[in-house]
């Protein structure tokens, strides 16, 4: 690896690690990773309101599912 291209890696790691930290006071409740994939979509061209609309409403999917689960299992005796 060259040296422009260590230095490349080495900013976006430093961004990625202050996105993340604002993040963190944001209280998103995203992890590096997707924070990565949700920066990377945003760089590519997708809309961050629809990306951060996508998230919100997969967040509730997930919480009425584990709601439906949590309400259909079965009870210790």
């Amino acid at each position: 690896m060259s040296s422009k291209e260590s230095e490349r890696n080495s900013s976006a790691q430093q961004t990625l690690d202050i996105l993340y930290d604002i993040s963190q006071l944001l209280n998103t409740q995203l992890d590096k990773a997707t924070l990565a994939t949700c920066v990377g979509m945003v760089e590519n061209g997708v809309n961050p309101e629809a990306l951060a609309a996508v998230i919100q409403e997969l967040r509730r999917e997930g919480a009425i599912s584990t709601a439906q689960s949590t309400a259909n299992a079965p009870h210790p005796r």
